[in-house]
């Protein structure tokens, strides 16, 4: 019975977001307010995961919704659900941004796959105890490059040749990006356990 009244729940949301993109579409800007309204937070957390700081998070939000506004028309409700076609688009919007800082990517030796395995699976068992501020705030302190290559692989599921297409770097230097932002993010997260149990 659960299960039914949920995909019912499910089934009444997509169709409740299939008609305000049809209202906005015609020209009801005020139906706009409230898809912004009802997306607005997780909009912003992927904003602020791709950004350094809160200010540049609510620019990369103003710049998403303006750009999600200006392509609803391309939304296609046979391709998923609105919330990630939002997320594709609030993520190609601060990608066009940190492309334009001109981020540097230096490769680096990941050939001890067993390692690096093991630090992988170090990272997850981190991160599954941290609070999704306490996540955000560490992925920010990573290096442009860091940052971002770990969100689109981890966070956002993007392949390393999907990554290397967008970025325009080569796949090996997304690998090796990846291992440094998991090497850094290891670290911080062992430096903040270590602080709260013991500070």
């Amino acid at each position: 019975m659960t299960t039914v009244i949920a995909l019912n729940a499910n089934m009444d949301s997509n169709k409740s977001d299939i008609e305000l993109v049809q209202f906005i579409i015609n020209g009801d800007k005020s139906k706009f307010k409230e898809l912004y309204n009802r997306n607005k937070r997780n909009v912003f957390l992927t904003c602020l995961r791709y950004a350094k700081n809160k200010s540049e998070a609510e620019d990369f939000l103003q710049d998403a919704f303006v750009n999600i506004y200006n392509s609803l028309h391309q939304y296609n409700p046979k391709k998923g659900k609105l919330i990630s076609w939002m997320a594709r688009v609030t993520v190609n919007t601060c990608l066009m941004h940190l492309r334009k800082k001109s981020m540097e990517f230096a490769n680096t030796d990941i050939t001890n796959g067993l390692a690096t395995q093991q630090a992988q699976q170090e990272n997850l068992e981190s991160m599954e105890n941290l609070s999704i501020q306490e996540l955000t705030k560490i992925i920010q302190s990573l290096p442009d490059g860091y940052r971002t290559v770990f969100n689109m692989h981890v966070m956002d599921g993007y392949t390393h040749k999907e990554i290397a297409e967008y970025l325009g770097i080569s796949e090996s230097t997304s690998k090796s990006q990846l291992f440094k932002a998991r090497k850094q993010l290891q670290t911080i997260i062992k430096t903040t356990t270590k602080e709260v149990k013991y500070g």
